[in-house]
């Protein structure tokens, strides 16, 4: 009966992930429309008094040469040629920006991650029947305003322009046609950065609006809620069954190298550190085992079985718990302590190991 519940609770991370996974993500097209308006007006106020030069020099280049153009088919892709670069070259900045832009846009609604799972061919997507139920839903009448706003705000601005320009003098005096072109480019700027102004709110209540919308389509009952977490406290006792049978092999196997150890540092009750030094074998000691509290215990117990030398010596026992790895030699900076603590257990328990290099030689 969840499925009859009402969805009152907000989605949970998990969910937000899953959803996002699939491509749900809140996604604004007037963001979009706003990072494209901004790119595109950028790059004409640097690139605008080039291209309109570009285009005269053209125009003189074309209409100045009319009786030297080649007319025949075998011209005809050169010329074609001569105009895409031209095209082109004038047309590639902006072009270029606003391609950028679109996908700077998107990246960042999406956070610049990616969807499986929203590329695999759904029915849904090319189903007429299904694209029409989309459209006149009630998810519909908010785009519908958005879009009427839009409208409203593109008319009321270019009036207000064009009112304002339509009086000025260049209109009823004699000037040259680039006087003329400039101005109209620069009345131009002056709606389009205005439209960017107006497209700045118009895309913050998008936004606003598609990521209210998101978070109450993934909303969840209270029972699906409890389901989750339910699935989740499970989880982690898994992880954590799965982390203490990593650290209780690890142990055994740290516990099981103590009896060849040549010494056990302590500190004394808190922390205790194996170590074992092999001359014919080895460059330096090596770390064979280390713990704290129950573990250092453990340790110490191990080492009094099998007659191993327990030494205390705190700043030691601390600095190599602190900076040396099981498995890896002692640490360069601690040679010296070492090599003292060393001769010390090898002077006081000298027949022990006198006897273990005597058997190690039969």
């Amino acid at each position: 009966m969840s499925e009859f519940a009402e969805k009152t609770e907000e989605a949970t991370p998990r969910k937000l992930e899953e959803a996002q996974k699939r491509g749900q993500i809140p996604r604004s097209a007037e963001v979009q429309t706003l990072f494209v308006l901004l790119a595109g007006t950028v790059a004409l106020s640097f690139t605008g008094a080039e291209m309109w030069r570009g285009l005269i020099d053209a125009q003189y280049a074309v209409l100045g040469h009319l009786h030297d153009i080649e007319v025949s088919l075998s011209a005809l892709p050169r010329h074609f040629a001569g105009g895409l670069w031209m095209i082109i070259k004038l047309l590639g900045p902006v072009v270029g920006a606003i391609m950028v832009a679109g996908l700077l846009a998107g990246g960042i609604q999406s956070r610049f991650q990616t969807a499986p799972q929203a590329l695999e061919p759904k029915w849904e997507r090319v189903n007429l029947v299904s694209g029409l139920k989309r459209v006149f839903t009630l998810q519909s009448g908010p785009t519908a305003l958005i879009a009427l706003v839009k409208l409203s705000a593109i008319i009321a601005l270019s009036y207000g322009v064009v009112k304002d320009v339509i009086y000025d003098p260049i209109f009823f005096t004699a000037v040259h046609p680039a006087r003329v072109a400039e101005f109209l480019a620069a009345a131009a700027m002056k709606l389009i950065v205005r439209l960017v102004l107006v497209m700045i709110l118009i895309a913050a209540a998008d936004y606003a609006w598609q990521f209210h919308k998101h978070r109450k389509n993934l909303r969840m009952t209270r029972q699906e809620v409890r389901d989750e977490n339910k699935n989740s406290e499970g989880d982690q006792q898994v992880k954590a069954r799965q982390r203490r049978r990593r650290i209780s092999g690890t142990q055994r196997k740290m516990l099981a190298e103590v009896p060849q150890a040549d010494v056990v540092i302590t500190n004394p009750t808190h922390l205790a550190i194996a170590l074992r030094y092999d001359r014919k074998t080895m460059k330096a000691p090596k770390i064979v085992a280390k713990g704290a509290r129950k573990f250092a215990l453990r340790i110490r117990e191990v080492a009094g079985q099998h007659q191993v030398p327990i030494l205390e010596n705190k700043p030691l026992a601390r600095l190599m718990f602190k900076h040396g790895k099981v498995g890896g030699e002692v640490p360069a900076q601690l040679y010296a302590a070492v090599a003292e603590v060393l001769a010390y257990v090898y002077r006081v328990n000298r027949y022990r190991y006198w006897r273990e290099q005597n058997q190690s030689r039969k």
